[in-house]
């Protein structure tokens, strides 16, 4: 791979974009949305004090993979000279779709996880891909 394709990357606009997707998931999995049902689907149990065993480390990891995405998606934008707010919804929305949920359902179907589960996770990725995509759109 070429190192130029990073030259046109905004690495400020990247990081935001990761911390806004992180924080959607702090919002997408708790008790206001979707944490009980989660919880429910996944078999985990909060009260469990195992359950949140190496919680910083697995927060972490999250944010680096979060992060990956972010530099993938600012590539795209840079690469197909994309800006603005509808280019970043339909950015956001091809590649959290076709890329990113498609993906999780995949494993799921495998995996013999709940229907519930694909929605709550798919839904996750699609609309973190879409903040993501958009912010980077957007701000350049």
């Amino acid at each position: 791979m070429n190192p130029e394709i990073f030259h046109h990357v905004h690495w400020l606009t990247v990081v935001v974009a990761a911390v806004a997707y992180f924080a959607l998931g702090a919002i997408w999995y708790s008790k206001v949305m979707f944490a009980k049902k989660w919880l429910s689907l996944t078999k985990i149990d909060a009260a469990n004090p195992d359950a949140t065993k190496n919680m910083g480390v697995i927060m972490g990891a999250s944010f680096l993979i979060i992060l990956v995405t972010s530099i993938g998606l600012a590539i795209l934008v840079a690469y197909l000279h994309l800006a603005g707010f509808s280019q970043g919804i339909k950015l956001g929305a091809l590649t959290g779709l076709c890329i990113g949920a498609s993906s999780i359902s995949n494993s799921y179907l495998y995996e013999k996880r709940p229907t519930g589960l694909h929605f709550i996770n798919g839904g996750y990725t699609l609309l973190g891909n879409i903040i993501v995509a958009v912010i980077l759109c957007t701000w350049q």
